[in-house]
């Protein structure tokens, strides 16, 4: 079977090779496309492109579903690595069902992106993530874990995800999310986030009070008690299926 890379990203992998800039965020994150490859997978076929940044030496990736480059209105996800949910199958987060779900409605889509960012633990790593958990078996909620271990309730910056947007030449994105810190942060790059599509997983006996934390202390748009969402002053982004956000 042909293998079907697009030569968008192809002449982008070959123009980024002298790419640099004063990089974004405090961190001056600078990334550039390093490689492309055909992905076929159990959710569809998709191009898997490598970006290398300046910043930590991890590499990564988008995964993308037909042709984005310079378009407008793009389905975007962001999904930071997680190894105990992504690759153990972990019931303690949603992490590996919102990597799955993700993949499948983008692969239902004309064309969309999957980001995944190595930003493990929320930006912890996974060792300090294992010493976290140790805290939540000890009777901590996540939050509370992650300040008894000196770090702030998320340590993730999406500098590198604005950039790897701007490197697709994305102009505009129906960003798939609950939390309101992708949407503030993209836009402070200059990401127009035209739309907030939800992204809501059933919770397991397991995860519910870390996705209940997640909703309480982190402000995230998860809603267990079915309540309506009363517009606000400040609402902006338009949900798929509602009249507006919650300040995002």
């Amino acid at each position: 079977m042909k293998k079907q890379v697009s030569q968008k990203l192809l002449d982008l992998v070959e123009k980024d090779k002298e790419h640099s800039c004063a990089g974004y965020g405090p961190d001056h994150v600078c990334v550039r496309a390093a490689g492309v490859a055909d992905l076929p997978t159990e959710f569809g076929h998709f191009n898997i492109v490598a970006f290398w940044n300046n910043r930590d030496e991890k590499d990564h990736i988008a995964i993308v579903h037909g042709e984005v480059v310079g378009l407008e209105n793009v389905p975007v996800r962001l999904h930071s690595e997680c190894l105990t949910g992504d690759a153990l199958g972990s019931l303690r987060c949603d992490c590996r069902d919102q990597l799955k779900v993700s993949l499948q409605r983008i692969a239902e889509e004309p064309l969309g992106i999957v980001l995944y960012l190595r930003q493990e633990g929320r930006g912890i790593g996974l060792l300090n993530k294992i010493r976290a958990y140790q805290l939540q078996d000890g009777g901590l909620d996540t939050v509370e874990a992650n300040l008894a271990l000196g770090f702030r309730d998320d340590e993730r910056d999406f500098a590198v995800a604005a950039h790897m947007l701007h490197s697709l030449g994305i102009k505009s994105v129906r960003l798939m999310t609950n939390n309101p810190k992708k949407v503030d942060e993209l836009r402070q790059y200059q990401i127009n986030v035209v739309e907030r599509l939800p992204h809501i997983i059933p919770p397991n006996e397991h995860n519910r009070f870390y996705l209940e934390t997640k909703s309480r202390r982190s402000g995230h748009w998860i809603d267990f008690e079915g309540h309506p969402h009363l517009p606000e002053q400040a609402d902006g982004v338009q949900v798929a299926g509602m009249a507006s956000t919650d300040a995002e």
